[in-house]
């Protein structure tokens, strides 16, 4: 065996730097999405680290090893979902028009709720038990945050592009119509007869965009 061989070979057989890192971020959103689904049913209260390590099929030790407290993993799902709805708003940044912004945020806000149902339950509890956890991103990220999308919404107004509204109303308006589609999914099926199909979710995010672009002064297509 060469010196270049031996110096190539992974020193503890647990595979090279990269792969570890690669089965840390796996394992950790495992236990994310577990984290999600029983915070989403059972609230922080009920739930408990043992639940969660039985929902990610892993040992209770393995959780606290990423996780020291049940503290520490609900702040990091409320933390998640919410970094992946700014994300979603970076479809206004930049934007051709109203019609081109408001649009893309639209699908990409509903095809969270389509992907992270549970993640949004959370995040609707965390906010209406008064936001112990994640108050301080209400103060600090989520407004700076609204007040640079009402901006935004302004100049469009500014330039006739859209009908003069309320920006902040528009985006309460626009979260919560969205977000419906996860906090309030189990009603969603049982009036739709089944969960929705990838057709019906199309032709939610349509109907959404063309109720939305109308009442505030656009055509959809325009």
């Amino acid at each position: 065996m060469t010196d270049e061989t031996e110096g190539n070979r992974p020193k503890n057989g647990r595979g090279t730097p990269g792969r570890r890192e690669a089965n840390r971020i796996a394992t950790e959103d495992t236990i994310l999405h577990a984290a999600e689904s029983v915070f989403a049913e059972a609230g922080f209260g009920g739930a408990t680290m043992q639940m969660i390590a039985d929902t990610a099929g892993l040992p209770k030790a393995n959780l606290h090893y990423y996780f020291a407290t049940k503290e520490e993993l609900y702040r990091k799902v409320v933390e998640r979902i919410f970094g992946i709805w700014l994300e979603a708003a970076n479809a206004m940044d930049g934007a051709a028009g109203p019609a081109e912004g408001i649009g893309a945020y639209i699908d990409a806000k509903m095809e969270i709720s389509r992907r992270h149902p549970n993640g949004s339950k959370v995040w609707a509890s965390e906010v209406m038990h008064g936001a112990p956890v994640v108050q301080d991103y209400l103060e600090t990220t989520l407004r700076d945050w609204t007040e640079g999308r009402a901006r935004i919404i302004r100049r469009w107004i500014a330039e006739g592009r859209m009908a003069e509204v309320d920006p902040n109303h528009l985006l309460y308006m626009l979260w919560a119509t969205t977000q419906h589609y996860a906090d309030f999914g189990h009603q969603i099926e049982v009036l739709n007869h089944g969960p929705l199909s990838d057709a019906d979710w199309e032709a939610a995010k349509a109907s959404v965009k063309a109720m939305v672009l109308r009442g505030i002064g656009i055509a959809p297509g325009a």
